[in-house]
């Protein structure tokens, strides 16, 4: 076998070199070194350590798919970020994760989250109701807002009140900051538990979790029945006819929250921008949202038949993907192309890159959602907004079911203009948004 070595390697003092720049924002230095260095390349991060940077979408197949059982995610998710949120469905391994896959699987069939699209959209028009019309604003904060409400409501209906969701939403908000200080700074760990910085945030998640206890056995002992994800997560059971233990229902709510709501609000801020940059397709959504409830009113067949919604959204996530890298470390040594990988490589998979890789799409840096006019299925080798094979995020048709209301409810009471210059984005544990000032008309 051949050594390592083959892999193309930018050495350490270039990464000491630019070390500024990428804390600020580490994606033209990437994109330098790909155009360099090719679709796979290794950056050397100390003496002894590195990552492997790639962009190469059958390789990401290779991994993803069809050999992915020689592959784990890396430390960052599966001990880093448990502290704060548990062993649930994103951070969970081997067959921990697959028996909670199979057990919580259903409860996000399509069929079950038509019962929970009018409490999405209920919470999606609270939030737009804090628009002011005609007044420059940034709308990160009241997308975020409305996302995180949105997975609330999805969860416990009316059972939480608005006290423990706003407590629930700065502590979630909180432990994903500090995670983001412990990966962008490793040099300050020691500093980061001498100070108490860390424990004070697990002591946060350990109020966290002391709430939503309190939200299950009051919904246990109610007896009442809401046809949210609480009831469904309740009433699940394993092969051997036992319900989740309550620890572990409280990872997947802790899991739920992180997940389902930072990304979500990052896709539907991009999205909120491009229509602004491109007010044709904000009309074609108008009139195609008005035509589907000349027919109907059920918001089931608003969610499916919203094509154009659709496909803006799908190009939205194309451009600016919330999860711009996908991470494995492979557990035995394996080689693809030539190249070969000793047991223990981190490998970071860049969706951002690959979303725009002139090799793969026509006009890669231009917002042309017609380009999804046959749906995303077209473009799955390479497409990967929800990342792909077994891990691929169990929540995608609730994000796509939410993103398509809340486009379209926004563009039907709204005309939207930029305040900005260009798209800017803070990259950190996912894609941010960034400056995304923006006028609100009303129709």
């Amino acid at each position: 076998m051949k050594s390592e070595r083959n892999i193309p390697t930018v050495p350490l003092s270039r990464f000491f070199k630019h070390s500024l720049e990428i804390l600020k924002n580490p994606l033209p230095f990437h994109h330098q070194n790909f155009e360099e260095q090719g679709d796979v390349f290794r950056l050397k991060i100390g003496f002894k350590n590195s990552v492997v940077f790639v962009r190469d979408a059958v390789f990401a197949e290779y991994v993803l798919q069809k050999n992915q059982k020689n592959y784990t995610k890396s430390k960052i998710q599966t001990e880093d970020l448990v502290k704060y949120v548990g062993t649930g469905l994103l951070t969970a391994e081997g067959d921990h994760w697959k028996k909670q896959r199979k057990l919580i699987q259903p409860a996000f069939h399509k069929k079950q989250l038509a019962n929970l699209l009018g409490s999405i959209k209920n919470a999606i028009l609270s939030e737009y109701s804090k628009i002011t019309p005609n007044e420059v604003i940034d709308i990160f904060p009241i997308l975020n807002d409305l996302a995180f409400q949105a997975v609330v409501k999805s969860l416990f209906s009316s059972a939480a009140n608005q006290e423990d969701i706003n407590r629930l939403q700065y502590i979630t908000e909180a432990a994903q900051k500090m995670l983001v200080k412990e990966l962008r700074q490793p040099y300050l760990g020691w500093w980061f538990n001498v100070s108490g910085e860390i424990k004070k945030h697990v002591d946060l998640t350990g109020e966290a979790r002391q709430i939503l206890k309190r939200i299950v056995n009051e919904r246990r002992t109610s007896g009442v029945t809401e046809n949210d994800l609480l009831d469904m997560l309740l009433d699940a059971r394993y092969e051997d006819g036992n319900p989740m233990e309550e620890e572990q229902l409280i990872d997947e709510i802790l899991i739920l929250f992180t997940a389902g709501h930072e990304t979500t609000s990052n896709a539907l801020t991009f999205i909120t921008q491009l229509l602004a940059l491109h007010p044709e397709w904000q009309e074609k959504i108008f009139n195609e949202r008005n035509t589907i409830l000349a027919d109907s009113d059920d918001l089931m067949d608003l969610v499916t038949q919203s094509k154009i919604c659709q496909q803006v959204i799908e190009e939205g996530m194309r451009l600016y993907p919330p999860v711009y890298f996908i991470d494995r470390v492979n557990k035995e040594v394996d080689t693809f192309n030539d190249l070969d990988f000793e047991a223990g490589c981190n490998l970071l998979f860049s969706v951002y890159e690959m979303h725009r890789h002139p090799k793969l799409w026509e006009q890669p840096d231009a917002f042309l959602p017609e380009r999804f006019n046959e749906g995303g299925r077209k473009f799955s080798s390479h497409y990967f907004p929800f990342g792909a094979g077994p891990r691929k995020c169990i929540g995608n048709n609730f994000a796509m079911f939410e993103m398509i209301i809340a486009v379209s409810e926004l563009v039907s009471s709204f005309k939207i203009t930029p305040d900005f210059d260009a798209i800017d984005i803070t990259p950190l544990i996912t894609l941010k948004p960034k400056n995304a000032f923006l006028k609100f008309e009303k129709r």
